[in-house]
């Protein structure tokens, strides 16, 4: 093409001069044979010229007409690639989508399993605490001492006949058993250890309560505490364990407070502070420097309870971290 264009530009000079010399007027005197050829000659490179413009014109529109195609063609493939590119991203979120779906039931059926083994457990244990307040019911220890007898019998050393009057009845109405060395002054052997009494349930809780909000941590976890032991299935249980992390995360211990967390959310997954448990047991993996541990359970926490005030801190929490979530 560039070749056919120099070309052009030097022939056209050449067919301008000779249609000069053709069109110019004869001289006076007869046109003389050189000069009836020279103009033949002009002319004939004038019709050569004006072939070969129209060959080249002709080419140069085919290979105008195969770059359009070619453009064309360029622009489709581009196209195609980007729809291409487009649709493998959208699979993309999809499957990671899917995938996050799948993760999350299968952690949360791993949740729930977990909190039956715990119910389990503590309904076995109250069974047996029960069993064994029933035996000690029906069948209470008896205190025998050796070599004792009952005082004021015939034949008992020191005893005085009447005495039985003066001294309280054991059990069955007898006499009760002393001790060896004791005198008649000293206190009964007890017969059985006396059980100890449950605190009231909501008095106890409401006490562990106020004085968390006091920051009297060390008595808040006692009566916190106390609530586990005596009311282990109660909803309250939930939140007295709920409180004992957030005692050890205000205190700054951040792998006692995980596994508090990991308590409430084991053992008690459908308590009211489920959701805060979660959140916090994330801040303390972050904590511990955890990035990943700590991501992946404020992603939990927004998948399970979405429209809750804790999803809405963790979503302030990761974008704060520069975490992506859809």
């Amino acid at each position: 093409m560039l070749i056919a264009a120099k070309l052009r530009y030097r022939l056209l000079p050449a067919a301008m001069l000779g249609l000069l010399l053709a069109t110019a007027p004869p001289p006076a005197h007869a046109a003389s044979k050189e000069i009836i050829e020279l103009q033949t000659q002009v002319q004939q490179l004038m019709d050569m010229v004006q072939r070969l413009q129209s060959t080249l014109d002709g080419r140069f529109g085919v290979l105008q007409h195969l770059l359009e195609q070619a453009a064309d063609n360029s622009n489709q493939l581009t196209t195609a690639v980007n729809a291409m590119q487009q649709k493998l991203g959208t699979q993309s979120d999809n499957t990671n989508g899917k995938l996050d779906a799948v993760s999350g039931q299968v952690q949360s059926l791993n949740d729930s399993i977990d909190e039956l083994k715990t119910r389990i457990a503590a309904l076995n244990k109250s069974m047996q605490d029960m069993q064994s307040q029933l035996q000690n019911i029906q069948t209470p220890p008896q205190t025998a001492v050796p070599g004792a007898q009952p005082t004021g019998q015939p034949g008992a050393p020191g005893g005085q006949p009447g005495d039985n009057s003066q001294q309280p009845a054991g059990p069955s109405g007898s006499a009760p058993a002393y001790l060896p060395g004791l005198g008649p002054g000293s206190a009964p052997a007890q017969a059985a250890p006396a059980v100890q009494q449950a605190p009231p349930l909501q008095d106890t809780y409401e006490a562990g309560l106020r004085d968390y909000n006091a920051a009297r941590y060390s008595v808040a976890t006692g009566e916190f505490q106390e609530v586990l032991q005596y009311y282990p299935l109660d909803d309250l249980a939930g939140s007295a364990q709920f409180y004992l992390g957030e005692i050890a995360y205000r205190q700054g211990r951040w792998a006692d407070a995980v596994a508090a967390y990991n308590a409430v959310l084991e053992g008690f997954a459908g308590s009211p502070k489920a959701s805060s448990a979660q959140l916090h047991k994330g801040f303390a993996l972050l904590k511990l420097n955890k990035r990943t541990d700590g991501i992946h359970e404020l992603r939990l926490l927004i998948e399970r309870h979405p429209q809750t005030p804790e999803a809405t801190e963790a979503r302030n929490r990761l974008a704060s971290l520069g975490v992506h979530v859809r």
